[in-house]
């Protein structure tokens, strides 16, 4: 059997997609880890650090690979087209499953009030992906391998923002299906996206 904390993700996980992250209680979350709602309490100060643990270690990696791509760009030899593709593939998943989730705590002022205050203790939030995309583009920029004038932030936002929307659009709709796979999708993304930050060589 899996340790309590992970059958604590796992159990959170799964209920706050089939209801919501609103509608879920941790004593439901517990029961349903099979544990106590103290042993909950023991790994969680409550729903809202656990949801951005859920975040973190249930959803597809997006942070981990934008902080390594600023460090260490050209790591695996890619092109920043192929960079690009991989940031935008990982984070149209990423915002796939958690936009369900999430969506749920604009229903509840309270909720949404003590999840921000979390997330600004934690120094985290939806900020957080752009601005360390426009990291890693600045290292481009400054590696010459996009066009020196480049606005690094706002090719970060559309490219996130995209991916983003296409979960409002479609992922989160019932019985809309989008015109593209996910791979396909990645890939036109970061044409697009690179055709105006100007590729440099």
């Amino acid at each position: 059997m899996k340790p309590a904390r992970e059958r604590i993700l796992d159990a959170a996980h799964e209920l706050w997609l089939d209801v919501g992250l609103a509608r879920t209680t941790t004593k439901e979350i517990a029961k349903a880890a099979g544990c106590s709602e103290a042993a909950l309490y023991k790994y969680y100060a409550g729903k809202e650090e656990l949801f951005t643990a859920v975040l973190h270690e249930r959803l597809p990696k997006l942070r981990p690979l934008l902080d390594g791509l600023a460090a260490a760009p050209d790591a695996d030899d890619r092109s920043v087209e192929q960079n690009l593709t991989e940031i935008a593939r990982r984070a149209t998943l990423f915002y796939a499953e958690s936009f369900p989730i999430a969506a749920s705590l604009y229903a509840e002022t309270k909720l949404k009030a003590r999840h921000d205050a979390t997330m600004r203790r934690q120094g985290t939030g939806p900020h957080v992906p752009i601005e360390a995309l426009d990291a890693y583009l600045r290292v481009e920029r400054d590696a010459g391998r996009i066009r020196p004038d480049a606005d690094t932030f706002a090719a970060a936002s559309l490219l996130l923002g995209a991916c983003a929307q296409r979960a409002f659009a479609y992922d989160a709709t019932v019985g809309a299906r989008p015109p593209q796979d996910v791979d396909t999708f990645a890939a036109a993304l970061a044409r697009t996206l690179l055709a105006g930050l100007g590729r440099a060589g």
